[in-house]
């Protein structure tokens, strides 16, 4: 089968590779469309990031080179012999979430995790080989595209989630890359009456209007703070650092109101610096998520079902898995209208 393999920085090759070995509780997916992450991306600049360095990963005892890919849907095409829940031929996506199951599931993730694409092979592949309690049934009106957006969905889901958001709040959101995007759509399913969005790229701001943003505004041209407070004097209920610099982390308290929440959704490639007195002095608290319980990505494929959460205006192309690299992984890293890219492998609908 074919597979974008990650063997090191700069070095992904679409290549020839055998599916693993098919176990008791697998099933065997065909993939039909993967989506390319940012963590991917990472990965491609600047790796290994997630991917295991040095040892096997020590939940899934993968390491590299391996295939890419974590956010995927496909059609299955065999299960392994004590697998209850499906057959062959049912639509479905995948959580691609490894953790040790020790815990609740509002703790599991932090005591320790590991993704299919990042710590074992994952779904740039024409075949992804997945644990049983991984996958999930896709609704019948949601196409195998719909499914591979799933996963960032799930992310911003939870986001909103952590915010302990209600109805009729304010919100900003700093960054407005592809989780951003998937932040403003989240946070407008769940009544946002105002969503101001801050970013560098004219054409990103242009698509977050286009998925719910009330308000955007280019940070290298005007005071995010005088901004926020111009439109709601006493800050925002909440807002969402999905930028991941120093910068924005800064801003997010400061245009968040007296006992705001400012979530923390993005990664921070090195340390950063803060006032502690400014979450003191206003009782601002921070919170964050890096991924999504399992009920969570279960009720973003239902509400995605319901047609409360519509992802599909995030696309901004298509390709094949033969041009990842030039067509994905170096157009995301120069061009700023991008956002989420699709890889076509069985193409299924």
């Amino acid at each position: 089968m074919r597979a974008a393999v990650w063997y090191k920085e700069k070095d992904i090759r679409v290549e020839e590779r055998e599916p693993a070995k098919l176990g008791a509780r697998d099933v065997k997916v065909r993939v039909a469309w993967a989506g390319i992450c940012g963590s991917d991306l990472h990965e491609y600049l600047h790796g290994p990031v997630i991917i295991p360095k040095g040892e096997p990963d020590p939940i899934t005892g993968g390491e590299p080179p391996l295939t890419l890919g974590h956010e995927f849907a496909g059609v299955i095409e065999e299960v392994g012999t004590e697998v209850k829940s499906f057959q062959k031929g049912d639509r479905v996506v995948i959580n691609p979430l490894f953790t040790y199951g020790n815990k609740p599931a509002s703790v599991d993730l932090y005591d320790g995790f590991s993704f299919a694409g990042l710590a074992t092979d994952g779904g740039f592949a024409d075949f992804a080989v997945i644990p049983e309690k991984n996958v999930y049934k896709l609704p019948d009106n949601l196409t195998l595209e719909e499914g591979a957006l799933v996963e960032p969905m799930a992310v911003a889901v939870q986001a909103v989630k952590e915010a302990d958001f209600k109805f009729g709040q304010s919100v900003a959101v700093f960054g407005a890359g592809p989780i951003g995007l998937f932040t403003i759509i989240a946070a407008k399913a769940a009544g946002a009456s105002k969503i101001i969005v801050f970013d560098l790229s004219e054409e990103r701001l242009e698509k977050a209007r286009l998925v719910g943003a009330t308000h955007t505004f280019n940070s290298g041209e005007v005071d995010p703070v005088e901004k926020v407070k111009s439109l709601v004097p006493d800050g925002v209920d909440v807002s969402f650092e999905v930028a991941g610099v120093n910068v924005t982390f800064n801003q997010s308290i400061q245009v968040a109101r007296s006992r705001g929440i400012v979530v923390v959704v993005s990664i921070f490639a090195k340390p950063i610096e803060f006032n502690p007195m400014d979450i003191t002095g206003s009782g601002v608290k921070i919170t964050s998520t890096l991924a999504y319980e399992p009920e969570v990505f279960q009720t973003t494929i239902d509400l995605m079902a319901e047609g409360a959460l519509n992802p599909k205006g995030v696309i901004t192309d298509r390709i094949e898995l033969e041009n990842i690299v030039e067509s994905g992984f170096e157009v995301l890293t120069n061009d700023k209208r991008q956002a989420k890219i699709l890889v076509k492998l069985s193409g299924e609908k």
